[in-house]
């Protein structure tokens, strides 16, 4: 395996990071302290946007959705069906479990939703409409009950694109409210803004930092960060499509991370000079040559087997495989957030209309975890029930033993009290059943 191309190394990375932790814990800290009165003075700040209310009332929504066009409505409303088509699936794959374990012992789990959602939509460089069929639809399709909807203001105003997504996804209430200050707003709450149970959405790096810092205070989706992309081709595919896909990611931001994987370097460097070519004509091109700059890799390997093994230590947030072997990357490949199969799909019709759902897991953490979907905003809490004396009395035994092997006297009892009573058995205080 040999680098053509590398991009910057981890302590440059982690200065950055370093930048924006400390940034976020001070503006969380007077969010916390000072709510309604912080969230006002920091969206004037970063988005000089200071409206009587933040939220949007149905007659504010309705204003906004009139100034969508007729074929713009029904783009959003067709992703929405493949979106909410597929949760639906996923859903229905989920079932409640009840079994008799022993007799008179009955064990099962149940999925219960989350009460309460706050979906960040990002609308910074880009108003990113299609990350609310995303967190709205799935969220509403799991069973929340109530989700909120949050997005920054896009030229001193609702973006109505984003508003009608919102809308038309199932949203409860609609926040006009950006970065950091939307996400601490509906995570700690304020004098106006009910705190939800979770959070969830994409955001930039701040956004991203917010919500891992409120981790536990609410639940998250996922740990996210900059978009990555990962390309794994051979000889079957040429350099502009390979070149249009990894570019086609960087122009999300200046960190976004694109990378090429492949066995040929002749591939390699005609993607490298595509790539140049493209910076030239394509419109976000500062956006995108920076990214390429700083994180674009380009990685030639001797084989396959290598370059599997190269895909699942990077574990992309999305991973555009075209080769001679696309499924059996899909059945060998364990860390990646989504697959794109072969050169007819590719990371755009995942990202806006195919129907996955585009909130996936970056800096390496697709190792451990899959991205958002309907399971994400569900409980699954077990429950037990003993029916028979019978039952009582022999669990009962057995875990009065084991309870005072570890020497929790006090939860032995709690067996014994059972023994003595279902089982007429005479255990005294302290002692285990024999």
């Amino acid at each position: 395996m040999r680098y053509l191309k590398q991009g910057k190394d981890a302590a440059a990375r982690e200065e950055v990071d370093r930048k924006v932790r400390e940034t976020v814990e001070a503006i969380l800290a007077d969010v916390d302290a000072r709510g309604d009165a912080a969230v006002r003075e920091l969206s004037e700040k970063f988005d000089g946007y200071s409206p009587r209310e933040f939220f949007l009332s149905p007659a504010d929504v309705r204003a906004a959705m009139d100034k969508v066009a007729p074929r713009d409505l029904e783009d959003i409303a067709f992703a929405q069906k493949q979106v909410r088509g597929f949760a639906q699936r996923q859903r229905a794959s989920l079932q409640d479990v009840e079994v008799e374990t022993l007799p008179g012992v009955i064990l099962g789990h149940k999925h219960i939703p989350v009460n309460a959602v706050g979906c960040y939509v990002p609308g910074g460089r880009y108003p990113m409409v299609a990350s609310a069929h995303m967190s709205v639809v799935t969220a509403k399709v799991a069973g929340v009950k109530r989700v909120i909807a949050s997005a920054p203001p896009h030229r001193g105003a609702p973006h109505p694109a984003i508003v009608a997504a919102m809308q038309m996804g199932g949203a409860d209430e609609i926040l006009v409210l950006g970065g950091v200050q939307a996400v601490a707003a509906m995570a700690v709450g304020t004098e106006t803004i009910k705190p939800v149970d979770m959070l969830v959405g994409p955001g930039n790096a701040y956004v991203a930092e917010a919500k891992r810092q409120l981790f536990g205070r609410v639940g998250i989706d996922l740990f996210a960060g900059p978009t990555e992309t990962l390309v794994i081709a051979d000889e079957t595919v040429d350099a502009e499509i390979c070149a249009t896909d990894l570019l086609g990611q960087a122009e999300h931001g200046p960190t976004s991370p694109a990378v090429l994987i492949t066995n040929s370097e002749k591939l390699a460097r005609e993607t490298m000079a595509e790539v140049e070519r493209l910076l030239g004509v394509l419109p976000t091109g500062d956006v995108a040559r920076i990214a390429w700059q700083d994180y674009g890799e380009v990685i030639v390997c001797d084989g396959y087997e290598e370059m599997l093994s190269e895909a699942d230590r990077i574990a992309s947030e999305h991973v555009q495989v075209m080769t001679d072997r696309d499924d059996w990357f899909r059945d060998n490949m364990t860390n990646f957030g989504a697959l794109f199969l072969g050169p007819r799909t590719n990371v755009a019709f995942g990202d806006k209309v195919i129907g996955t759902n585009h909130t996936l897991p970056t800096k390496k953490a697709a190792r451990y975890t899959g991205g958002l979907w309907v399971g994400k905003f569900l409980k699954t809490c077990t429950w037990q029930k003993v029916l028979t004396d019978e039952a009582s009395a022999m669990v009962g035994e057995y875990c009065s033993r084991l309870c005072m092997l570890e020497g929790f006297v006090g939860h032995a009892e709690q067996a014994n009290v059972r023994v003595r009573r279902y089982g007429g058995r005479n255990i005294a205080y302290g002692e285990a059943a024999e």
